[in-house]
């Protein structure tokens, strides 16, 4: 066991990275629960990205044209959730996890001839002489487009939620839909447009995986990133600060157990595989007791008659 083979520069630039796929896809189903829907198709949505993604990638040579296609991919998926949900008044629980089955069976299919093929790279954001600060610089100011992206959706979101129109009538769609629709406002074309940003969010964290973290294709490679952003954004309680801070918990003990497995530390790799999963869901049962946060009609269904 050599610790001293952990540099830790490289090590915090990692977590950035590995927490980067949660942050998209949380974000979009934070969007989505504050609208008072309940989508439980987040893995499916993302591992459809993924391979969405990965495929334009591959066929165009552009991996930005890649992520482009993984966001269209997931929005067109959630399309399917949305028309069960909204349209048809299904279950919202039993059609999100109908969605996760789906998309990691199709995903599966179209990912058959991708498997072993290398996606083109996307070249780091050039930030000139800060790339060059010590310590700072390679934390900071070495990443793709896509990972700043994240952080600017957060703060975007953050800023639409509390001072924006749009962030009221979405927020007003969540606490009380009947509400909504007494004053006007069209509640299943709110929470459809919502759906849809979760999508392409999910398809985005997805496309992130399959082309910058983990720059290949794999059957089921998102590996339960989707169950934990959905557990994020109740730990989070429907905060954008707090759930940045959860998706780099989670990054950082990802890549804290990759670093130990390189290390050689004397456990077995199955429990350090493990351990970012169990340690998460710890957190989020101490952390997420207050449930007064979450959106009155979370998981409810809209009747227009009503």
């Amino acid at each position: 066991m050599d610790l001293s083979a952990i540099n830790p520069v490289l090590f915090v630039a990692g977590f950035l990275i590995a927490a980067t796929p949660l942050i998209f896809a949380a974000l979009g189903e934070l969007v989505v629960e504050k609208s008072g829907v309940l989508n439980l198709g987040v893995e499916g949505m993302m591992i459809m990205g993924a391979i969405c993604g990965f495929a334009t990638a591959v066929e165009t040579g552009s991996p930005l044209l890649g992520f482009a296609a993984a966001a269209l991919g997931g929005a067109l998926l959630s399309l399917l959730f949305a028309f069960l949900t909204q349209i048809t008044l299904a279950n919202q629980v039993a059609s999100g996890l109908a969605l996760t089955l789906f998309g990691l069976g199709f995903s599966a299919l179209l990912g058959q001839s991708y498997v072993g093929i290398k996606p083109p790279r996307l070249a780091e954001v050039n930030f000139g002489p800060l790339h060059d600060i010590p310590v700072i610089g390679p934390i900071l100011f070495s990443h793709d487009i896509i990972l700043y992206l994240g952080f600017a959706l957060v703060v975007a979101v953050w800023a639409m939620l509390k001072f924006t129109r749009a962030g009221l009538i979405l927020r007003a769609v969540g606490e009380s839909h009947d509400a909504a629709h007494a004053l006007g406002y069209k509640v299943v074309r709110i929470r459809t447009l919502a759906i849809m940003f979760g999508g392409a969010c999910a398809g985005l964290g997805g496309a992130y995986i399959s082309l910058i973290r983990v720059p290949q294709w794999t059957e089921g490679m998102t590996a339960g990133v989707g169950w934990i952003a959905l557990a994020l954004v109740v730990f989070a309680s429907w905060k954008p600060w707090r759930l940045l801070l959860g998706a780099y918990l989670f990054g950082g003990i990802t890549q804290l157990q990759l670093n130990l497995q390189g290390a050689g530390v004397a456990i077995p790799v199955e429990y350090l595989a493990m351990s970012p999963y169990i340690i998460t869901i710890l957190v989020l049962v101490v952390l997420s007791a207050d449930k007064s946060s979450a959106p009155a009609s979370l998981g409810r269904t809209f009747h227009a008659s009503s």
